[in-house]
């Protein structure tokens, strides 16, 4: 068997061990309390329902509210769910956003289940079959595209590729603004026939730069499609095309869509067509019909039962009916819009087969499983791929797979093997000293800041706990850690008369998050690392946890999570942790230093006596 085979094989066996990891994890039996999974941060319980409608293709949509401040990293946009009730079978669904304490599901399912309103109810994470199904369609279909059987190999093959030095275009920049290095991977992309990765560490314009690379190829007469992980990256890029003038068609599932993307969205463009009313009258009649299924409350015997069952067949029917009309009008936009954006599996269900674009481009390459992208990759003959391997990548839950190498993203296995990587070289984020230490370790001194960047006092200081007895103990669910000597020193840190909407305290370990939430004024932002990925706040305090005799760091290893940690801050970062615990790590014992040279070192008892 070739190497490109092995690969090939590889990936599908990580995929299914991924689906086994997530089965085991998800189920809710005699193995896997309620309560044990919502320790985990894999179930929400109970929730409030707020609201019902009838959404997409008729399907019930559900508005809800958490009565209670959790961490909720784990619901990404999009994730599988089951709506559950204890004694009920439970309903399977699809995410379509928190924010806050605040979200919506949409679920499979004719109507709504006759226990939705009653207390209880809650709603975990669930095996993502079809996503796990369109990555294995993906890869098997590789092997009818020579052209991405090419790529394919390279990317896996053992010898570099691509270009070095193209001879790079004269362009006309819409955006004056532009830096060389920004300019530079600009014209490359322009230039590029094949492959081009962007390597935009934090804060360095690596959505300025994309915007106008896909503004330089339309002027050639291409057609872009646009993808990334997450809806949060995909609306971002969606708002910097419009106001350049660019006619987006933006698809697939949000919960949070901003008034300013709503008209270029599937759902807003169809509200202005004349299918529109057709559907509406379709949605009318469908309701009738359920109500009529379920007026049988107290009397419900076999007839009762059989005239339900006919009643929600025709509802079935009339729910086929919008999708085809829904899937027709689609098909219109299609051959439309300049650029179409949306998640990989967002574009695979929209997209016809035979769907050809010139470019595709990819942001957050650096979050995104290998998979995904191959999913996606044959809908165009020229590709663009943008992140950051040096911050977090993919999430996998699996540590076989994890170990077979899954959570390599698609950027980080092609900046391995491919010549033409354009590094970003300004960041535009944080104040000079902030971003000094990650230049120094992560981007070998590459990394500039420029002159209004300068500092100005005392922009990243340093809280060591050594000696206070300040120790981490197991969070209440067992599952994390916290430490309630620094969640002490945070709050003694914030000055409650200041702006607490600047402020953000972020640390690794939810129980952590957990207990800071409780303690701290609710104005703040308290997030996990992970979950703040792709944010900026003007003071960002982070606290550590780890502090105990044997030195034990734990993830606090996986140095590109504090990657994130330490390029969150615009004006001030201040670090809270145990320098015997941390200090005897590498990475650590660096990052002391470099605070000790900047007079950042600042002992604990500071702020205790």
């Amino acid at each position: 068997m070739e190497k490109r085979e092995q690969e090939i094989a590889r990936l599908l066996h990580c995929i299914d061990l991924e689906d086994k990891e997530q089965e085991k994890r998800y189920s809710l039996d005699q193995q896997h309390s309620l309560k044990q999974l919502k320790a985990e941060g894999v179930a929400l319980h109970p929730i409030n329902i707020v609201q019902k409608t009838f959404g997409f293709a008729d399907y019930p949509e559900i508005s809800f509210r958490l009565p209670y401040s959790c961490d909720t990293g784990l619901f990404k946009d999009n994730s599988a769910i089951e709506c559950f009730l204890e004694g009920e079978a439970p309903v399977k669904g699809i995410l379509l956003g928190i924010d806050g304490q605040k979200g919506e599901f949409r679920l499979f399912a004719p109507d709504f289940p006759d226990w939705i309103e009653e207390k209880g109810v809650g709603i975990k994470l669930s095996p993502d079959q079809h996503t796990s199904e369109c990555m294995k369609s993906g890869l098997q279909q590789m092997e009818k595209n020579p052209y991405l059987l090419k790529l394919f190999g390279e990317i896996h093959g053992e010898e570099a590729f691509g270009e070095t030095e193209e001879k790079l275009p004269g362009l006309e920049f819409q955006n004056p603004e532009l830096n060389a290095s920004q300019q530079k991977a600009i014209q490359s992309i322009v230039a590029s026939g094949y492959l081009s990765l962007v390597h935009g560490p934090p804060g360095t314009g690596k959505s300025t730069t994309l915007c106008e690379a896909i503004v330089q190829l339309l002027k050639k007469g291409e057609r872009i499609l646009l993808s990334a992980p997450s809806n949060t990256a995909i609306d971002h890029l969606a708002k910097s095309l419009l106001k350049s003038k660019v006619k987006i068609l933006r698809v697939g599932n949000s919960l949070k869509i901003d008034e300013e993307i709503l008209p270029f969205t599937l759902e807003g463009k169809i509200q202005e067509a004349k299918e529109f009313k057709e559907i509406k009258k379709l949605k009318i009649r469908a309701e009738e019909l359920r109500k009529m299924a379920f007026q049988y409350k107290r009397r419900f015997g076999k007839d009762e039962r059989e005239q339900r069952g006919l009643l929600l067949r025709e509802v079935k029917s009339i729910r086929q009916e919008i999708r085809k009309i829904r899937e027709h009008f689609n098909s219109t936009l299609y051959g439309q819009a300049e650029v179409i954006l949306g998640t990989p599996v967002g574009l695979y269900d929209f997209l016809p087969k035979h769907a050809s674009f010139d470019t595709l481009v990819i942001d957050e390459a650096g979050q995104m499983l290998e998979p995904l992208a191959w999913m996606i990759f044959p809908f165009a003959p020229k590709w663009v791929l943008a992140g950051d391997p040096l911050q977090l990548p993919p999430t996998v839950l699996s540590s076989e797979a994890a170990r077979a190498g899954f959570s390599v993203s698609i950027l980080e296995r092609a900046v391995q093997q491919c010549r033409s990587v354009y590094f970003l070289d300004t960041q535009y984020r944080m104040r000079e000293s902030i971003a000094a230490f990650s230049s120094r370790y992560f981007y070998k001194g590459l990394l500039l800041s420029p002159e209004h960047k300068a500092n100005t006092g005392e922009h990243i200081l340093f809280y060591d706990t050594a000696g206070t007895g300040f120790e981490e103990e197991s969070g209440e669910d067992g599952m994390s850690l916290i430490n309630r000597g620094e969640a002490e020193l945070v709050g003694r840190l914030i000055d409650p008369e200041s702006d607490l909407s600047h402020i953000a305290v972020i640390s690794p370990y939810a129980a952590q998050v957990e207990l800071l939430r409780k303690e701290l004024p609710k104005a703040l932002r308290i997030r996990t690392i992970d979950s703040f990925q792709g944010q900026e706040m003007e003071q960002v305090i982070i606290s550590l946890v780890r502090s105990n005799s044997e030195a034990t760091i734990g993830f606090l290893s996986d140095y590109r999570r504090m990657n994130v940690a330490l390029t969150r801050a615009k004006e001030q970062l201040i670090v809270i942790g145990d320098s015997s615990t941390i200090g005897t790590d590498p990475f650590y014992n660096d990052f002391l230093t470099y605070v000790e040279e900047i007079n950042g070192y600042r002992s604990a008892w500071e702020l205790i006596s």
